[in-house]
């Protein structure tokens, strides 16, 4: 049974990333209490990005590392990311939705990268700074939903700490995006 915990974890991202956006498509579209639905949409994010790290930690400690779990996890990833960055947008987030555009452009850039190079059988390993990006990537979304769920509380220079880590986030992605290219671009010349 321990060797599937990892993937039920991933599989539960999934799920609960999807409760996430509707969630937050819910409250866009007025069918219901705003702040109750940005509650639940912030410490759901929380909870699916927690997962985010026990399911590669536990799979690497329990060594029951899979090709499912590798191909499931980064897509997990990304579709957490998406779904907060198109929610966050769909409530009126403007810098989310910008900030989280540029991400979006990145992730979406790379993994089409990575299609293409694999039937070459070269492959981009995950660095160390594109760990950091996913984790940037992460606490910045959440401050954002957080911000939604407490706009009487939230001063502006803690409304724009969420935007600077937002756009923070954007920079340290766009970065590994181009590292990334020039990675590939290297790895095709060498490959002739």
């Amino acid at each position: 049974m321990k060797q599937h915990i990892p993937n039920i974890l991933t599989l539960g991202r999934l799920v609960l990333t999807l409760a996430v956006f509707l969630a937050l498509c819910a409250a866009a579209l007025g069918y219901c209490d705003a702040l109750t639905v940005f509650g639940f949409a912030f410490w759901g994010f929380v909870v699916a990005a927690v997962t985010d790290f026990f399911d590669g930690w536990l799979a690497r400690m329990w060594k029951v590392e899979s090709l499912a779990g590798a191909i499931l996890d980064p897509i997990a990833d990304k579709v957490l990311v998406a779904g907060a960055v198109v929610g966050l947008a769909a409530n009126g987030d403007q810098t989310a939705a910008l900030a989280g555009g540029l991400i979006l452009f990145r992730e979406f850039s790379i993994s089409a990268l990575r299609e293409v190079l694999a039937p070459r059988g070269l492959r981009l390993p995950v660095t160390l700074l594109a760990k950091w990006k996913t984790t940037l990537q992460l606490i910045a979304l959440a401050a954002a939903l957080l911000r939604l769920t407490s706009p009487d509380w939230m001063t502006d220079p803690v409304s724009l700490g969420v935007d600077v880590a937002l756009w923070l986030a954007a920079v340290v992605t766009v970065w590994t995006g181009i590292e990334y290219g020039l990675a590939a671009r290297k790895a095709l010349k060498a490959a002739g």
